[in-house]
């Protein structure tokens, strides 16, 4: 027999059961969402394991299980590879700018990564081929400044490894 507690307490527990965030519930991937997604939101991780007040969204590419960005050489994330900082957390979707998104872009697929500097000419241009295809609006315009930057030194591109 059940008791008029027990149906009250099943009751309740069942009308919240929508609100609960999914238990078990595969969401997408970040591989998955790298798929469908145009930009990438990342942040260096600090020798004290705190994340760096340098976010950013940002094209990419990926390439081979890698992600790929071109960046200034001297923005943050190109120095904090530079100094050894070669931790790096990335969420994958686009929920506008980052700092204008309150946060949002914590909620999507996220991977920790190791950063290094990607300096292989043709993995550079293999790189640039294909955000030349993901990006083919713009890239009249961005393909040839991120060349000529590689080139000069003006721009770096940075290789993103997930890790398991």
């Amino acid at each position: 027999m059940i008791s008029r507690r027990t149906l009250l307490k099943t009751s309740a527990a069942a009308a919240a059961l929508p609100l609960l965030p999914a238990i078990g519930r595969a969401g997408p991937s970040w591989r998955d969402a790298a798929e469908a997604s145009s930009l990438i939101y990342l942040t260096p991780i600090q020798s004290s394991g705190a994340e760096s007040r340098c976010q950013a969204e940002i094209w990419f590419a990926s390439l081979e299980g890698a992600m790929y960005v071109v960046t200034a050489a001297e923005a943050w994330r190109a120095q904090a590879v530079r100094q050894g900082l070669a931790s790096a957390r990335i969420w994958v979707g686009d929920v506008g700018p980052w700092q204008r998104s309150d946060g949002k872009y914590k909620a999507l697929p996220v991977i920790g990564a190791r950063a290094s500097l990607e300096t292989d000419a043709v993995v550079q241009n293999r790189v640039l081929e294909a955000m030349g295809s993901k990006y083919s609006d713009e890239w009249d315009t961005w393909g040839p400044r991120f060349r000529k930057g590689l080139a000069g030194g003006s721009r770096v591109m940075l290789k993103y490894e997930p890790r398991a």
